[in-house]
């Protein structure tokens, strides 16, 4: 009965928030997949600057931050504590996770590479419930111990979807 209420009103949140206008959720969805590239960009300069001994690589990262930290700035506009910090490493995590699945899908590792699809898409939704100021850190912290966050799923299964225009 309590996870009930607790997923009542969770819908309540989103459907208040969807009368508001306040989100284009589609546009923001593609946004952050875009934050997350920027990220990967802001590691492979690193990397290359690292590899190659260019500093122009380094350069580089600098203005890769920079836009990353303007956009992330336009859809995490309230910072309490470090959730700024925490948006952005749940991004980053995500698509790497993505990525490592995307690979051992390749290598026929199927079971593996879901795994990490599980994990990649659970990090993106406690990502949502922060920006939609659907979750608090308390809730982040219940979410990180059990399956509390396949709730918010469901939610943000529904209202994030890059293909409704």
């Amino acid at each position: 009965m309590q996870n009930q209420i607790k997923f009542d009103e969770l819908v309540k949140k989103v459907a208040d928030a969807k009368k508001s206008g306040t989100f284009d959720l589609s546009r923001d969805e593609d946004l952050s997949i875009g934050i997350m590239n920027l990220i990967s960009l802001e590691e492979h300069f690193f990397f290359t600057g690292e590899k190659t001994q260019k500093p122009e690589y380094f350069d580089m990262v600098n203005e890769i931050r920079a836009m990353r930290k303007e956009l992330l700035g336009k859809m995490i506009d309230k910072h309490e504590g470090e959730t700024w910090c925490i948006c952005k490493h749940l991004l980053a995590s995500s698509m790497r996770m993505m990525e490592v699945g995307t690979k051992l899908q390749n290598d026929g590792k199927k079971d593996e590479a879901k795994q990490l699809f599980d994990y990649s898409y659970k990090l993106y939704t406690i990502f949502w419930g922060l920006r939609l100021k659907l979750l608090d850190m308390p809730q982040v912290k219940e979410m990180a111990k059990d399956d509390k966050a396949w709730s918010l799923k469901d939610i943000v299964d529904k209202l994030v979807n890059c293909c409704d225009e």
